[in-house]
């Protein structure tokens, strides 16, 4: 089961978000809170396994509590919500290495995927909100993830990446899969060539 937690000042869509949460059999909401005050001080007593954060609430913004969590190395996963694609917030956003980043009309679907994809380790940020963005925040893939993109720059597929840095196949498809959503892109020859745009990768 995994157990979330909502932070949404708007009361109607926090009362929503929870009723459709609540309809799949593996999340329990196991609490929700109308601003960053009590979001903050619930989390660190309930401990839940995603927060799932708007950006603006009163007293504490999402990113504000998301910040925290990473400062304290909390074992919380973090999604956070917004209306608005603002450049400051999607930085602080990369920075605290949210698991996902997401426009507030995101389909219920996709939402319900990204919260397992996060539960896998894997992170999304809605495309609409990078396409613009991307370039104006330091590089934010991980030094394995470039060090995999390089090896894929250099013509090696999944299976001799893994051979190569030992690990398994799967593992790789993983850190594609998280290249892919950091970046907004599809496919590894879009990761590729938008990180040889900002000059992210060695030149062969």
């Amino acid at each position: 089961m995994i157990k979330l937690y909502l932070a949404e000042d708007q009361s109607i869509l926090n009362s929503a978000l929870k009723q459709l949460l609540d309809l799949e059999d593996d999340f329990s909401v196991i609490g929700s809170a109308l601003d960053g005050f009590k979001a903050w001080n619930d989390l660190c007593y309930l401990k839940p396994d995603i927060a799932i954060l708007d950006i603006e609430m009163p007293k504490l913004s999402g990113l504000d509590i998301a910040e925290r969590i990473h400062d304290l190395k909390l074992p919380i996963k973090v999604i956070v919500l917004t209306t608005f694609a603002h450049k400051s917030y999607f930085e602080r956003a990369v920075k605290a290495q949210v698991s996902g980043y997401l426009l507030k009309d995101i389909s219920s679907e996709k939402l319900i995927d990204v919260i397992h994809q996060a539960m896998e380790g894997n992170t999304f940020y809605s495309p609409e909100l990078v396409v613009n963005m991307i370039s104006v925040i330091n590089n934010p893939l991980t030094k394995r993830e470039i060090e995999i993109l390089n090896l894929a720059q250099s013509g090696l597929n999944s299976k001799e990446i893994a051979t190569k840095l030992f690990l398994s196949d799967g593992t790789v498809r993983n850190y594609f899969s998280a290249i892919f959503s950091k970046l907004g892109v599809h496919n590894r020859i879009e990761a590729i060539n938008l990180a040889q745009k900002y000059k992210w990768l060695k030149i062969n």
